[in-house]
């Protein structure tokens, strides 16, 4: 890839995906980058491909080879891929989360790009709070599949923190806003009266788009940026609370507080049926898991270093977004 002065070349795996693609919009007409776009099965945005500036290759995590050309010349990796929604986490997970991670970091090491970003959660140092929040801790013991195996990851990414290799992990909270698929799966199933939550109060992190974007922007151009970064606002909420309050927005009938078993019925149901038919499962028992752990993480070296001003400092700010 040819260098060009004063920019940025800059690479976004899983930009076929929900954040990966948002980001890739975002940065589009950054005069300052170079943007390529790295996708596996699914295809980019209609507008990303027809965009003349932007660089998109077709790639497998699962093969190092075909990575080496996607990134020769890349100054700086922003990592979303991964897999997701499919039934038995536990069993593909390890792959597509640590294997993938390790055979794109070993292929960005052997063409010396500068920096990697890896978009993570602060799920991985287990359950944390508004008083006594994740550090950056590397010694977490978390209680999910999906977040032990992004620990392993992170663990790899900074094994290889030197000569001049600038790894770096942003921890994001729960991101929001118009867009974001989570956001509009609930409000598609609370339309309808079929969303349902826990009783048990969860207590949740939060960021909206617009600042979770902007953070991963300046993660990736800003200069001397390495380590780990807690991604959030300045909210103090919980789940229920969160979606009690999007619900009224929107007019509709609150969330159902159900039993667990339930709601790990349901999971177990759409594993079944991912199983039987190879579609995608929209809830999983570990997703389950995961979500009912409280996570909370300490964002002052993201206010010092990447984003010093948040532009919502709550969800009760930016209801406008929804």
């Amino acid at each position: 890839m040819d260098k060009s002065p004063g920019k940025i070349n800059l690479l976004i795996t899983g930009a076929a995906g929900n954040l990966g693609g948002l980001l890739a919009e975002q940065l589009r007409n950054d005069t300052s980058i170079n943007l390529s776009l790295m996708i596996h099965n699914e295809n980019a945005s209609e507008e990303l491909r027809n965009d003349p500036r932007i660089k998109i290759f077709r790639a497998d995590l699962a093969d190092r080879d075909t990575l080496l050309p996607v990134l020769d010349g890349i100054d700086v990796v922003v990592h979303f891929a991964g897999v997701l929604f499919r039934h038995n986490p536990e069993k593909f997970l390890p792959v597509t989360n640590l294997q993938y991670l390790k055979n794109l970091l070993d292929a960005s090491l052997e063409l010396k790009v500068r920096r990697v970003i890896l978009v993570s959660f602060p799920h991985v140092e287990g359950e944390t709070f508004h008083d006594a929040p994740a550090m950056g801790s590397l010694d977490g013991r978390p209680g999910s599949v999906h977040a032990s195996t992004r620990l392993e990851e992170e663990k790899y990414l900074f094994s290889k923190g030197h000569n001049g290799f600038e790894p770096v992990s942003l921890r994001a909270g729960m991101v929001y806003g118009k867009g974001i698929l989570m956001i509009d799966a609930a409000k598609r199933l609370m339309k309808r009266g079929l969303l349902g939550i826990w009783r048990k109060p969860t207590w949740i992190h939060l960021v909206s788009i617009d600042d979770f974007l902007s953070s991963v922007k300046n993660a990736a151009v800003r200069t001397g940026i390495k380590g780990i970064y807690h991604i959030g606002d300045e909210g103090v909420q919980t789940l229920q609370e969160f979606l009690d309050s999007i619900a009224g927005h929107w007019n509709f009938k609150k969330p159902t507080r159900m039993p667990v078993f339930l709601i790990y019925l349901a999971a177990y149901f759409c594993e079944i049926v991912s199983k039987i038919f190879g579609t995608r499962s929209p809830l999983t028992r570990d997703f389950i898991k995961i979500g009912m752990a409280s996570y909370y993480g300490d964002t002052s070296r993201m206010r010092k270093e990447l984003l010093e001003e948040v532009k919502y400092k709550n969800y009760k700010d930016a209801l406008s977004i929804f």
